[in-house]
């Protein structure tokens, strides 16, 4: 039976999304001197304040409000008009040391492996409705919020009046093939400088979003005459922001993964260290996910990994194929042979996917997954604790180093994939 399906995607700009940015700038911060921080940095921003609370566990030394007001300006608040600005906020910071009673059971010690951060269910998901695996909705949201950014930040005539806060939501309407076969409707709300006759700005940001926003990225056979749009439905929407409303760090969880596709563990993301299985046991799922749909056991495929606090194995891997298997085995029977190829105990997934590296900010807006994989140059100044003669020291050495970004999407396991499915 056809039917419908919606998912939305915010920008960088969005509160929320600021607060998940600066989490993950503090944990970037702290990762490049110290690979073995523990890192919890929830975020609060509103009107002229950014709030930081959480555990912090490292050897690094980081001035976290020059941190906080950079990342703030790489976003785009920059302008006193929008009532939260990078060089003006306030930034508050209210940061301990992890518990030791989670250490215990997170540490390796001699002749233990490294538990799991906490106990929990993470998802992974992948479907061949896009070329990045993803679900359609939720792909076309996030290709609109990006250019949307790109166009305020690089081609700034084409749009002038973009201010940084913007959300898109798109519903693709599916066959009885369950195979998308249109875009039904698209939502596009942006923030903008003030107009003095409203109903010009409306005819203005309404023809620029059909006009030059949406042909960029969706492709012209999905769309017809019969697309509904929705541009700034409720009219003005000058004040925007974290002015406009607070925000918090993890909460755009479904946003960060799939649109509501699948299935999510609760868990979210942005500020944590890679000893947080919510974080990356996520990653690991999505990997699995994707490399199983691209060998080609699945057109469709979920994971679910379960893990007990302070315990290294997962309680359980589990797969739901969704009846679109390729293989004459069962979820279950797929499932003990994912155990089999890839290694789930936490240290083994965050070596494999080389996590402790400080390239957690790109993953903060447009989506944890999805995303093209790249190589990058990043300047590192790594903290060492050497201890001589029962006198401990600092050795810091400053270097280049090529860090692999979005690891978990890349398809370097297909042909294991593919020999241990004879396929």
């Amino acid at each position: 039976m056809a039917y419908l399906f919606t998912s939305e995607s915010v920008s960088e700009g969005h509160p929320d999304k600021i607060a998940d940015q600066i989490s993950d700038s503090i944990l970037d911060a702290m990762l490049s001197q110290d690979p073995h921080s523990r890192v919890a940095c929830e975020t609060l921003v509103t009107t002229g304040l950014a709030v930081l609370a959480g555990e912090i566990t490292t050897n690094a030394y980081v001035e976290i409000p020059d941190i906080v007001r950079e990342t703030i300006k790489k976003i785009g608040y920059n302008n006193a008009e929008y009532k939260f600005e990078a060089e003006s906020c306030g930034v508050v910071v209210a940061l301990h040391s992890q518990s030791p009673d989670i250490a215990r059971g997170v540490d390796e010690g001699e002749n233990k492996e490294q538990g799991a951060g906490d106990q929990g269910m993470m998802f992974g998901y992948a479907s061949k409705e896009t070329p990045e695996y993803m679900p359609m909705a939720l792909a076309f949201s996030h290709r609109l919020m990006k250019e949307l950014a790109r166009i305020r930040k690089e081609e700034p005539k084409l749009m002038p009046y973009l201010r940084p806060d913007s959300k898109a939501q798109v519903t693709i309407e599916y066959g009885d093939d369950n195979k998308p076969k249109r875009v039904h409707t698209i939502v596009v709300s942006t923030q903008h400088d003030d107009f003095a006759e409203e109903t010009v700005m409306l005819k203005k940001i309404n023809e620029d979003v059909r006009n030059i926003l949406v042909p960029r990225v969706i492709p012209a056979n999905l769309l017809d005459s019969n697309t509904i749009y929705h541009i700034n439905p409720t009219g003005k929407f000058v004040i925007g922001g974290p002015h406009g409303d607070s925000g918090l760090t993890g909460r755009k969880i479904i946003v960060d993964t799939y649109g509501g596709k699948g299935a999510h563990g609760g868990g979210a993301f942005s500020g944590k260290d890679p000893s947080k299985v919510d974080r990356s046991a996520a990653y690991a799922a999505r990997h699995i996910a994707k490399n199983l749909v691209a060998a080609g056991v699945a057109d469709e495929l979920l994971v679910q990994v379960a893990y007990a606090i302070g315990v290294a194995k997962p309680v359980s891997i589990t797969i739901n194929t969704y009846g679109t298997a390729k293989v004459k085995l069962s979820d279950g029977e797929i499932a003990n042979k994912v155990g089999e190829i890839f290694d789930m105990r936490p240290k083994a997934l965050i070596e494999r996917l080389k996590l402790k590296n400080p390239i957690y900010f790109p993953t903060a807006s447009y989506g944890h997954v999805g995303r093209e994989p790249y190589t990058q140059e990043v300047e590192v100044n790594y903290v060492r604790i050497k201890e001589e003669n029962g006198v401990k020291q600092e050795v810091r050495t400053k270097e280049k180093k090529q860090l692999e970004f979005f690891t978990w999407e890349k398809l370097d396991h297909v042909d294991k994939v593919k020999a241990a499915f004879k396929l």
